[in-house]
């Protein structure tokens, strides 16, 4: 049995770019702690990238939420700085919404591995919460952690209704 870490979205435009927010830099440190701590017990990391074309803006996502982001091959996509290089050995995700089936195939393909689940990121109350829902679908005999110090979004309020959800499909909100 192993863990799986899953670090969702941590990319320039949800830090300080197109939709990043005051605050969001500061679970950086504490992600990164816990990507070492995976990578010294040799627990596997996997993370996300909110993965958008061009024509976003005629997306449903786009006309819901009009401010094009996370561009593929625009500097907003990347990872920020203080994590890239911890990642760039992981496996990536790109998805083109909230939420990644392809993602949740592969926790449900390797599920009979997984011991806990534990998923950090960006934005708690919509991609966090999105694959935390999927996670649990594909694994639910897995605990699923969420540190609620590694998330966050541009209302506190908004982050706590996400891990108040979480809880009550039992997942361990730390």
């Amino acid at each position: 049995m192993r863990r799986l870490l899953i670090v969702v979205d941590m990319q320039k435009d949800f830090i300080d770019g197109a939709l990043g927010f005051e605050g969001a830099a500061d679970i950086i440190p504490g992600i990164a702690d816990r990507i070492r701590e995976y990578k010294e017990s040799g627990d596997e990391i996997i993370y996300t990238l909110d993965t958008h074309e061009e024509n976003y803006m005629n997306t449903m996502e786009g006309r819901n939420l009009p401010v094009p982001h996370c561009i593929k091959g625009s500097e907003g996509h990347a990872l920020c700085a203080g994590l890239a290089d911890m990642l760039s050995d992981c496996r990536c995700f790109e998805k083109p919404t909230f939420g990644s089936m392809e993602l949740a195939k592969y926790i449900e393909a390797n599920s009979s591995e997984l011991s806990s689940i534990e998923i950090c990121g960006l934005v708690s109350n919509i991609c966090v919460i999105s694959n935390t829902v999927l996670a649990k679908a594909a694994s639910p005999e897995s605990e699923i952690i969420v540190d609620s110090k590694l998330t966050s979004c541009f209302d506190p309020r908004l982050t706590e209704a996400a891990l108040d959800i979480c809880r009550s499909i039992h997942v361990k909100v730390l």
